[in-house]
């Protein structure tokens, strides 16, 4: 029987956290949102949290490890190991996770979705092995409000996944797009983007000076760094890096911060969304690098998403030039080869 197991009769309300949420989304939806990699990276952990996934294999025996950056820069890794998966009705896991540093807390975690007249009510209960060890989770991490707070934020997404399922949908994404292809190969390019010296000559719009503060380069790490303007003002931003698979991706978000880390606001935009999450892939042919780059605001206002979209007309041109840079670097480079 899987550890924390349900024994017939046994009475297991004083060792257990339970939390529910009806959903005005079909069952099938709130599924999806459950177990796809990309729904869940939008959604899951308390408020101010966002979540690196490193695998997610949603089949009995499969794992899913995932690693969450809290707002004060900790992170917990966690690992689900499916011990059921019945679409579109159950999820059941054997959970094991901590504080980088602190002691694990392991508990049986089961997934009810029931549809209730096209709505779906979602019902979330941690099975622990003691009523200690239930207490001390709920005490030392806000466990019951965490988990509040991580549905609230599902109910927030759940309409982005519904709007694009309707096919008569006008309103354009809040999208940034760029493709640049690079007379340079796949490795070299990446390292440019993974390097500190490399960054050093090339990022940043043209005429900026460039100070590198820290590079950091991991899922869970940070790029900090400070462009100068040519007036001699100091602009501090940072990259936090949620997916990198070597040469072909980086995920990471942007977001703006103090010379100390700490993020912050837009210096001269208030409603600039606070994170913009960012997909760079790397595509090679005939040792010619393609790269595309994605960038959509992150959890964003609806006054975030509007001062987005009002700049896209603007971002092109800066990157445009950023590139330009990129680009010589990496002729550069090649030449010393």
């Amino acid at each position: 029987m899987p550890e924390n197991a349900i024994h017939p009769a046994e009475d297991t309300s004083a060792r257990e956290m339970v939390i529910t949420r009806l959903f005005d989304a079909p069952r099938e939806l709130v599924f999806d949102a459950f177990t796809k990699p990309e729904h869940v990276v939008h959604w899951w952990g308390p408020a101010g949290f966002t979540t690196t996934i490193e695998t997610m294999d949603v089949c009995p025996g499969g794992v899913w490890k995932h690693v969450m950056h809290g707002p004060d820069g900790a992170n917990y890794p966690n690992e689900h190991i499916y011990l059921e998966v019945v679409r579109p009705e159950r999820l059941v896991t054997s959970h094991g996770g901590h504080k980088e540093g602190g002691p694990e807390t392991r508990f049986t975690h089961i997934i009810t979705f029931e549809n209730q007249s096209g709505k779906t009510l979602v019902t979330m209960r941690a099975l622990f092995d003691s009523a200690e060890t239930r207490d001390r989770t709920v005490r030392d991490f806000n466990a019951i409000e965490g988990g509040h707070q991580t549905l609230a934020r599902l109910a927030d997404y759940l309409p982005r996944i519904l709007n694009q399922k309707e096919p008569d949908q006008k309103e354009p994404a809040a999208e940034f797009f760029i493709e640049r292809t690079f007379d340079a190969p796949r490795d070299l390019v990446f390292r440019a983007w993974s390097e500190a010296e490399s960054l050093a000559q090339w990022w940043g719009p043209k005429g900026f000076g460039l100070r590198i503060v820290k590079l950091d380069f991991r899922p869970g790490g940070i790029f900090h760094y400070c462009s100068t303007m040519p007036g001699g003002a100091e602009i501090f931003g940072i990259f936090l890096y949620r997916e990198i698979a070597p040469p072909e991706r980086i995920v990471f978000l942007t977001a703006f911060a103090d010379k100390d880390a700490n993020l912050g606001r837009h210096p001269m935009m208030h409603d600039w969304p606070r994170y913009i999450l960012n997909i760079l892939t790397l595509t090679e042919h005939n040792r010619k690098t393609t790269l595309t780059m994605r960038g959509v605001p992150h959890d964003p206002t609806e006054a975030e998403t509007k001062a987005f979209k009002e700049a896209l007309k603007y971002l092109t041109p800066g990157f445009q030039g950023t590139f330009d840079q990129l680009e010589a670097y990496l002729a550069r480079e090649q030449e010393r080869a």
